[in-house]
């Protein structure tokens, strides 16, 4: 069984946690940089370590590292050594370990639900170019230059202590066939999760169904998805989806809000409580695992497992950061 149908058979959902880089942003970090959340790992790793916790108490049955946008190539264009670029990402998995083992130590009610997991992210290569490719999948590489791209901080990954990888914003069929080959060369539990420009498709513009249908067949992508992606196509991507698979549907989306590129800020707002009800209902549709992305917090997840458990989550508790 996989570790998240472990859940789901326990638990009936699977909450992710919400968004890492704006969090931070909201509690002070500069973030206005190509490593984006990755630069807090070099200035305050204490930080990151918090808003784990922050979202296990919330009531989150996984959190993601903070490796979505740490690649060796942006890291060493900062001046850092492939070494001390090998130490800062393995940083990350080593962060949130420790906060879902400081977590689960101070938990006493262990029968009431599982140990959460921890997902090491692997951002695709619009993250790394900082320009928005992410949203469009506009790369002009071929699938074996993306294989290529990849496989360093892949393999590194894959060998890490995280429990499974979370193959995130995924923008075009290139991409998650160039994962579907890393799994098989270094094998590691993972879900892919997509960016979609509407109701059926992928960003490229591919339909959601159909690239599903290209790695349905890995059994070691054990979960497949939509994240950062407008909440209001949610219904209809989750039957799109369900065209094309049987394995867990994971929804993450963001809060709702839009950014402007130009003025580089977000506009409109994000209620929890309506997010967290919104959650309910996309878990009605069909989606297995809930969670927030961009924008989103811990009060948006509390929002969810307040709705999705039998009983309320805990309150916070602060831990000593760690220097």
């Amino acid at each position: 069984m996989s570790l998240i149908n472990r859940f789901l058979t326990a638990q009936g959902a699977f909450i992710l946690d919400g968004a890492l880089a704006t969090e931070l942003e909201r509690r002070g970090c500069d973030i206005n940089d190509p490593l984006w959340s990755a630069k807090i790992l070099l200035e305050a790793p204490e930080l990151i370590k918090q808003v784990h916790l922050d979202y296990l108490y919330a009531g989150a049955d996984c959190i993601i590292t903070a490796t979505y946008q740490a690649t060796f190539e942006g890291l060493t264009a900062r001046g850092l050594s492939h070494e001390d670029a090998t130490k800062i990402i393995l940083l990350a998995v080593d962060l949130a370990i420790e906060a879902r083992d400081d977590f689960w130590n101070a938990f006493e009610d262990k029968d009431s639900r599982l140990k959460p997991l921890v997902a090491a992210s692997v951002g695709p290569y619009g993250a790394y170019l900082a320009n928005g490719a992410e949203y469009t999948g506009e790369y002009g590489l071929t699938q074996a230059q993306l294989t290529a791209w990849h496989r360093p901080r892949w393999q590194l990954l894959s060998r890490s202590a995280a429990d499974l990888l979370a193959c995130e914003t995924i923008p075009s069929r290139v991409e998650a066939l160039a994962y579907r080959q890393l799994l098989e060369e270094f094998p590691k539990e993972a879900w892919l999760t997509f960016s979609c420009r509407d109701g059926n498709h992928i960003s490229d513009g591919t339909l959601l169904h159909e690239v599903l249908a290209e790695v349905q067949d890995s059994p070691l992508i054990t979960a497949v998805g939509i994240n950062c992606t407008a909440p209001r196509f949610l219904p209809s991507l989750i039957r799109e989806a369900q065209k094309a698979t049987r394995k867990p549907i994971l929804v993450y989306p963001n809060s709702g809000e839009t950014y402007d590129v130009v003025e580089k800020k977000w506009l409109g707002q994000s209620d929890a409580e309506s997010f967290g009800t919104a959650g309910r209902e996309w878990r009605k549709i069909g989606a297995a695992g809930i969670g927030g992305c961009c924008r989103t917090t811990p009060k948006h997840i509390r929002a969810i497992s307040d709705r999705l458990r039998r009983s309320p989550p805990l309150s916070p508790v602060r831990f000593k950061a760690e220097s």
